[in-house]
């Protein structure tokens, strides 16, 4: 059976990636921050650290979220993978705006990872026990 939700969930994940991505591209632009550099303007430095961290977060999220559907359930993973999703973008609406306001956003993020790690394991415990 095609698991439709965590499909979904994926593929908004990586939209809301490549939004933050075109974002990079167009502060350097703004503050004409020339490739290679990776510093300059404090507003460029900020939506970098949102790409950078939202790449490091997905390849955690994205092997769990699949692992939790496939152990636990596809709807419950989905859920929870929506709010890695809505933790992410409020991460990055925050840090764009002073690097002090990302913390609810990751905070959702991570919570949310964790759950998703913890019943990945749970699940897999059980399978083994079986």
């Amino acid at each position: 059976m095609i698991e439709i939700y965590p499909s979904l969930v994926t593929v908004i994940a990586l939209f809301v990636y490549f939004l933050i991505t075109i974002n990079v591209g167009r502060v350097r632009g703004k503050y004409q921050v020339k490739p290679p550099a990776t510093t300059g303007d404090p507003n460029f430095e900020r939506a970098l650290r949102v790409q950078q961290n939202t790449l490091e977060q997905m390849i955690f999220f994205l092997p769990l979220l699949w692992l939790f559907c496939f152990y636990i359930d596809s709807i419950w993973g989905s859920v929870i993978g929506g709010f890695w999703i809505i933790g992410r973008i409020l991460y990055a609406v925050g840090y764009y705006q002073a690097a002090e306001k990302r913390m609810i956003g990751f905070a959702i993020g991570s919570l949310s990872s964790l759950i998703l790690l913890i019943g990945s394991l749970v699940g897999m415990i059980l399978v083994l026990i079986k």
